[in-house]
C-alpha cells in the first residue's frame, strides 16, 4: 500500500479491524489515561476486555505490517490515521488529504503524547459528517468521528460535542451505561490538552502553522 507524502513502514489497509472487540480501547484509552482522572480507565468502558485489548494490540503493533485508517472526505480535506510501528518508536501519525493535491500532508503524531497541529471541532464534524462516496475507507460517521478525535486541539468545543460523542461510541459498541463516563474523560483530556497551547493554528485555517511538520514524540 501507498501514501503519497508517507514514505516510510509496510502500510496495510486497516479498516477491517475497526470491528474487532479491543479496538477502541487500544485506540482511545490512553486519552483518558493521562492524569486527572477521578477513576482508573478500564476496557470495558468500551465494552471490551483486557484479554481481547491485548490480542488486538499484537496486530494493530506489528512491525512487519502497519495499519492504516482512511477517512477520505467527499468536498473537501479527509484524513489518514496510521499506526507508526518502528522498533522502539511505535505511535500513531495523522495526515491530512487536500482535494486537487496528489500528496497527503502530515500534520499530527502522537502516543504517550500530541505534537503537530489539530482540528477545530467544526472541521473534525465536517470530515466525519461527509465520507467520500468513490475513495477507499471508513464511510460510517460514528467511526470516523472516534478515528479523528484525538486530532481535536480546540479550546472551544460546542456544547453539543458530549452528545455527539455519547452517541458515537454506543453506535461503535460502547454500553450506554459507560458511554458517559468514557466520553467525559475523552474530553476533559482533549480540554486540558488545548489549553496547553493557545497559539495552535488548525491546517485547514491557512494559518502559518498549517505546513509545520510533527515535532518528535515520545516512545511506547
Amino acid at each position: 500500500m501507498l501514501i503519497k507524502g508517507y514514505g516510510v513502514g509496510p502500510l496495510v489497509p486497516g479498516e477491517s479491524l475497526l470491528a474487532q472487540s479491543g479496538f477502541w480501547s487500544n485506540y482511545l484509552l490512553a486519552m483518558c489515561s493521562v492524569g486527572g482522572c477521578a477513576e482508573r480507565p478500564v476496557p470495558e468502558w468500551f465494552g471490551e476486555d483486557g484479554a481481547d485489548v491485548d490480542a488486538l494490540s499484537e496486530v494493530l503493533f506489528d512491525p512487519d505490517r502497519w495499519p492504516v485508517f482512511r477517512v477520505p472526505a467527499d468536498d473537501g480535506p479527509g484524513a489518514v490515521v496510521i499506526y507508526r510501528n518502528l522498533e522502539g518508536e511505535y505511535g500513531t501519525d495523522c495526515l491530512i488529504t487536500h482535494p486537487g493535491r496528489s500528496r497527503a500532508e502530515q500534520i499530527a503524531g502522537w502516543d504517550e503524547d500530541f505534537s503537530g497541529t489539530g482540528l477545530t471541532w467544526p472541521e473534525l464534524i465536517r470530515i466525519a459528517d461527509n465520507p467520500s462516496r468513490v475513495d477507499e475507507g471508513v464511510r460510517d460517521t460514528a467511526t470516523r468521528l472516534l478515528l479523528l478525535l484525538p486530532l481535536l486541539t480546540d479550546p472551544d468545543v460546542q456544547e453539543t460535542a458530549s452528545a455527539r460523542l455519547i452517541a458515537a461510541l454506543t453506535a461503535t459498541g460502547t454500553p450506554q451505561d459507560t458511554a458517559s463516563i468514557a466520553a467525559e474523560h475523552l474530553l476533559a483530556h482533549l480540554a486540558r490538552r488545548s489549553r496547553h497551547d493557545p497559539t495552535w493554528t488548525s491546517p485547514l485555517s491557512g494559518g502559518r502553522e498549517a505546513g509545520r511538520a510533527p515535532t518528535p514524540w515520545g516512545n511506547r
